[in-house]
């Protein structure tokens, strides 16, 4: 699964929730950042040794653990030749695998490999990669190639990932199969009953209330965007001195909420525009939301 949406709509919480889910079912997890400008091959190298180690310890390993640490240790070679990440593995190298210098046959032959000593242990892992839209075509090409196998030899490994609208595009433009391998589900703002509950939950079990025009007043500003409505709501109990918090409460925020979104949540976006695209978004914003 690839979590698609805007900054702000909660997609790591769910890889949060979803890890929860995975380790309740006696699952191995693996979260990750992706971020620009890191080599890809030795991040998935220490990201599968971590996953390696909890699947079968090393002290426990068989037939299929050892021969995923010998393919582990013929990858770690060949995506760093320098050998700072061979640490933690006792075996010899495999030969003819992992060893191509292709990176999608190679992580290929590793998530396999991973694969067939999880199944052995009874065990699933899960790799949970953020910000996946910062892999570069050849990476997310390798990566989608390497879980395709899995899927197709049936062994218990997934991913879920999460990234910004333009996700779908670029796996489907690296790996035509894409879009049948992965579900592509797109989140955003929430519906108005799912806005006032956001607002309201969480100073309820504090007993605590708004008044309903306030929890009005804040789904009419924030349109039920999650981020504006945490940052909302969080400003709001911050000046509000007592239950119920009041629409007048609300309005004596708003300047807040603005100054709070503008020097963090917009200025991160604006300060790597130039004047030109600066002046080319507001022409936008001035047209409305109309396509």
């Amino acid at each position: 699964m690839l979590i698609t949406g805007l900054r702000g709509v909660g997609k790591t919480v769910l890889l949060g929730a979803f890890e929860e889910r995975a380790r309740s079912r006696e699952w191995t997890t693996v979260e990750a950042e992706i971020t620009k400008n890191v080599d890809f091959g030795p991040r998935m190298a220490q990201l599968v040794r971590r996953a390696l180690l909890q699947v079968t310890p090393k002290a426990k390993w068989k037939d299929r653990g050892h021969r995923a640490a010998a393919v582990l240790k013929s990858f770690q070679i060949t995506v760093s030749p320098q050998g700072e990440l061979t640490f933690g593995l006792d075996v010899d190298a495999a030969e003819g695998l992992a060893d191509s210098g292709s990176l999608g046959e190679d992580l290929t032959d590793v998530l396999v490999a991973l694969g067939e000593a999880a199944q052995k242990q009874g065990r699933g892992v899960v790799f949970l990669f953020d910000e996946v839209q910062f892999l570069t075509t050849s990476e997310l090409e390798a990566l989608i190639a390497a879980l395709h196998k899995t899927v197709q030899r049936q062994l218990p490994i997934t991913l879920v990932g999460a990234g910004l609208p333009q996700l779908p595009r670029l796996a489907g433009e690296a790996k035509s199969y894409a879009e049948r391998l992965f579900q592509f589900p797109m989140i955003g703002k929430l519906s108005d009953p799912e806005a006032r509950e956001a607002i309201i939950r969480p100073v309820e079990q504090l007993n605590i209330s708004y008044e309903p025009a306030a929890v009005d007043a804040i789904i009419s500003y924030t349109e039920g965007y999650p981020y504006f409505l945490q940052e909302y709501g969080k400003l709001a109990w911050d000046h509000a001195t007592q239950s119920p918090i009041t629409l007048r409460d609300v309005h004596e925020t708003q300047d807040a909420v603005e100054a709070k979104l503008d020097s963090s949540f917009f200025r991160v976006r604006t300060d790597r525009v130039t004047e030109l695209e600066l002046q080319y978004m507001r022409a936008m914003a001035e047209l409305g939301p109309e396509p």
